[in-house]
């Protein structure tokens, strides 16, 4: 009872967080195209989707306050964690948006984001569940309609099944990969910021290497 208090708690907070927008209770959405009003500046957008608690977010943020952060997640318990810290932060250009990735062009308007950010999705392994990958045909046409042209998708995984499938698809649709990292530990060719970058670990990712397994990464664009 106590976990399922403490959620209740945390969603209901998370409606009179002002870093945080919420589909379903948020009086005023912001409109498409009215990113970069609400952030006032015209600073590149980089989204993070399934952000869970926004751990790229937050730490991406803090090292480029030259750039706008968007953290997309439908559980609002996790939300609020990621909200809070950026508040306690003083982190100025991170915004929250609790709703359906799905969704997503109701939200963006076509160009709008710079980069997007998909780090340890859920895998959704079983055949029927297909259609729910992030990187899904459904999803990557969504995402070349939100991005500016040339914008980049990053995926980080240790799913195997997840990293090949979206291979595959980028292959259908006769999109080269701008960089693949089959297992990034094994990988030294990497400047400084990209270590860096890659370095950044998300709650999955740090249960994930405690099992000593293989995290992948890929980057590409339209």
């Amino acid at each position: 009872m106590g976990k399922k208090r403490d959620k209740t708690s945390r969603y209901s907070a998370l409606h009179h967080m002002e870093n945080v927008f919420d589909y379903k209770y948020s009086a005023s959405l912001p409109q498409k195209g009215n990113w970069f009003s609400l952030f006032g500046n015209n600073n590149p957008i980089v989204l993070e989707l399934a952000c869970g608690k926004g751990d790229y977010t937050l730490k991406l943020a803090k090292k480029y306050p030259e750039k706008n952060f968007i953290a997309m997640d439908i559980k609002g318990a996790r939300i609020y964690i990621g909200a809070k810290e950026a508040q306690q932060r003083g982190l100025k250009n991170v915004f929250f948006l609790r709703a359906y990735i799905d969704h997503l062009e109701e939200y963006f308007h076509h160009g709008e984001i710079h980069e997007i950010w998909i780090p340890f999705p859920d895998p959704h392994p079983t055949e029927k569940g297909q259609k729910k990958r992030l990187t899904s045909l459904k999803f990557l046409n969504q995402y070349k309609r939100v991005l500016r042209p040339k914008g980049i998708v990053n995926l980080k995984t240790d799913s195997e099944l997840l990293f090949d499938y979206t291979l595959e698809m980028l292959d259908q649709e006769h999109i080269t990969p701008k960089q693949i990292l089959f297992n990034m530990d094994l990988n030294s060719a990497l400047d400084s910021e990209q270590e860096e970058l890659l370095a950044i670990q998300t709650y999955y990712e740090k249960q994930h290497r405690l099992q000593k397994k293989k995290i992948h990464f890929l980057s590409f664009s339209f």
